[in-house]
């Protein structure tokens, strides 16, 4: 949620600013705004509405000239969306600039107490009294931007990332997180900030992620200075280098991220167990798993802690892991496991899966759960995020940047990465023949091919959306390891064509869904040949009695279905446990191009951030 980028250098700063926040537009905000010093003069525009319409402003302003600049997205939390809730805000002042992501959760007695003193505010966000506090401090304790932002901090509840800007000292940005993502990249006499490495990847392979209670003074011609806000010690900020690349992050001749991403699946899939597994001698190696092997043999139960996309990915983990090693496992969203006072003993094994590594109710799930002795392991795919630094152990998915809000090859890769700890976690175990074992090695070796075999649908589900495009609702019914597949492509339909859909096992459709199906309704049906075939084709016929519009996702060959169903979508053949890593890529094609022939925006959907960095 929202989007941050600073500069500080000898460049043309509104040119490196503008084009970061259109990187970071997938993050999800409502209105956008930038800050420019030129050395005399500080100038801001900002505007409701996106990056286009800010440039548009910022022209008419001719405010385009500086070699320091801060911009912002914003997702409106406190104050409506409009140009004056939009970041940056200016202190009383108007020496003072600022740019938030997250919440203050104390702002209206800090409010209170700053309007007694005189203070004046102009809009309606708890990022304006943090500016005008950061300059009370300044009076009152006659310290410098970089002291007053600590003593600010240190009196606020609350998520930030911020950068702060005072014309008194124009030669730097002082910057701190608690949170919320930032990152900080080094040039040469020059310094980029921004919420992550996207918006500067083309000028340095070099950045600083802060962690959380920690603030840095980000100073032209100085080395980086990071303290910690609560006691001001110093902090040796460590360099890490990107590995991410300017190509990962264009469309590469795709319409769409989203397309590009569906359509990268096969290779990251391959990235994902590249390394780590070799179906010809039996080997399946992740050192967060062999370090630590001894925990997950010995766990009680297993918790899996996620949100909207990947708790789908952990409910198919579910399925994997019970009935490949017979560990207990329960699957919980991070939102709600954080605040109904779960039982969680020192014997489990909490395993937290989030894309991006920020997600803000699974970063408390994990602290809730270490508190309470836990050993944490994460799944996420953003080297160096937060998740990946508070667990005590995790694998990464190896999906590269995924700038798509709805979530297509992190689905596929953290079920990579999850089946491939239920194999090794079995063979430790015994709980799988050796048969069984190298059978599903090789089967996922081959997925990758599969996956891109499953693509050449693409034509075909065209077809089917343009028949189904203009349907009020749909119902997505699936068995065994594809229930959760059901789940997560209602979910992608209403993510990004607005189309209500509701995802159920099949079985359940007798016990209340089955009132809503008439020849208007379209049921997409996951039907391949293992698992639960036969129990699915008699779902599948009540459905065709009451005159539903049956989509049926089947494997190749398939003649039972496709004898019932109005239209079906073939797939290949595989095992059923690896069945959702093929079956939810035509239901990914399918929301794309319904949402595409609605008109929808695709990688940017209403009311919608890829990163919930905030609860």
């Amino acid at each position: 949620m929202c989007g941050i980028v600073g500069y500080i250098g000898k460049r043309d700063a509104y040119s490196i600013v503008i084009k970061g926040l259109k990187r970071l537009e997938y993050r999800g905000y409502d209105s956008a705004g930038i800050m420019l010093h030129d050395g005399k003069n500080l100038k801001v525009s900002k505007t409701k509405g996106k990056v286009t319409d800010l440039e548009a402003k910022a022209a008419s302003e001719n405010n385009i000239y500086g070699s320091i600049g801060m911009g912002h997205t914003r997702w409106a939390t406190h104050g409506v969306p409009n140009d004056v809730n939009s970041h940056p805000h200016l202190s009383n002042s108007g020496k003072l600039a600022i740019i938030h992501n997250g919440i203050i959760e104390n702002y209206e007695p800090l409010k209170k107490e700053l309007l007694k003193r005189g203070y004046v505010f102009h809009s309606d966000t708890d990022t304006e009294v943090l500016v005008n506090l950061i300059e009370d401090v300044q009076k009152q304790e006659k310290v410098k931007l970089g002291k007053a932002v600590q003593i600010a901090l240190n009196q606020v509840v609350g998520a930030y990332a911020i950068a702060v800007f005072d014309v008194e000292k124009p030669d730097e940005i002082v910057v701190a997180r608690l949170g919320s993502p930032l990152a900080i990249g080094i040039g040469e006499n020059e310094f980029f900030i921004a919420s992550d490495a996207s918006p500067f990847i083309e000028y340095t392979t070099n950045a600083i992620y802060l962690e959380d209670e920690e603030m840095a003074i980000v100073r032209l011609h100085k080395p980086i200075k990071v303290r910690k806000i609560k006691d001001d010690t110093l902090v040796d900020p460590y360099v890490q280098e990107l590995k991410m690349n300017l190509e990962q992050i264009e469309k590469g001749g795709y319409e769409h991220f989203m397309l590009k991403e569906i359509y990268e699946q096969p290779n990251v899939i391959k990235d994902t167990y590249r390394g780590r597994l070799s179906a010809t001698t039996g080997i399946i190696k992740m050192a967060g798993i062999e370090d630590n092997i001894e925990k997950f043999l010995q766990a009680d139960r297993i918790i899996i802690i996620a949100c909207g996309t990947s708790w789908h990915a952990g409910l198919v983990a579910e399925y994997v892991i019970e009935e490949f090693t017979r560990i207990p496992v329960e699957v919980e969203y991070a939102s709600e496991f954080r605040y109904r006072n779960p039982i969680v003993n020192s014997n489990d094994v909490v395993i937290a899966i989030s894309q991006s590594g920020e997600t803000a109710d699974t970063l408390a799930a994990i602290k809730l759960a270490k508190e309470r002795g836990a050993f944490v392991f994460g799944v996420c795919n953003v080297v160096g995020s937060s998740i990946s630094r508070e667990t005590h152990a995790g694998a990464y998915t190896h999906a590269g940047p995924e700038i798509g809000v709805a979530s297509t090859k992190a689905f596929t890769t953290q079920i990579t990465v999850l089946t491939l700890i239920a194999l090794r976690l079995a063979k430790a175990k015994g709980t799988l023949s050796k048969s069984d074992f190298f059978r599903y090695l090789n089967e996922l070796e081959l997925i990758p091919e599969k996956v891109q075999e499953a693509l050449l649908t693409n034509t075909e589900v065209e077809k089917i959306a343009k028949l189904i495009k203009d349907s009020n609702n749909s119902l997505y019914l699936g068995r065994g390891y594809n229930f959760p597949v059901a789940l997560e492509g209602a979910l992608k339909l209403k993510e990004i064509s607005y189309i209500h859909a509701e995802g159920y096992p099949a079985a359940e459709m007798k016990h209340g869904p089955i009132a809503l199906i008439d020849e208007h309704m379209p049921v997409i049906v996951i039907a391949p040949k293992q698992g639960h075939y036969d129990k699915v084709v008699s779902n599948i016929q009540e459905i065709k009695s009451r005159s539903g519009k049956i989509i049926a996702v089947v494997t190749k060959g398939d003649t039972q279905v496709k004898a019932l169903a109005d239209y079906i979508i073939e797939i290949p053949e595989t095992s059923d446990a690896l069945s959702p890593l093929l079956t939810t890529i035509p239901l990914q094609l399918l929301s794309y191009h319904i949402a595409v022939l609605r008109g929808c925006n695709v990688d940017q959907p209403r009311n919608l951030a890829k990163s919930v960095t905030v609860e």
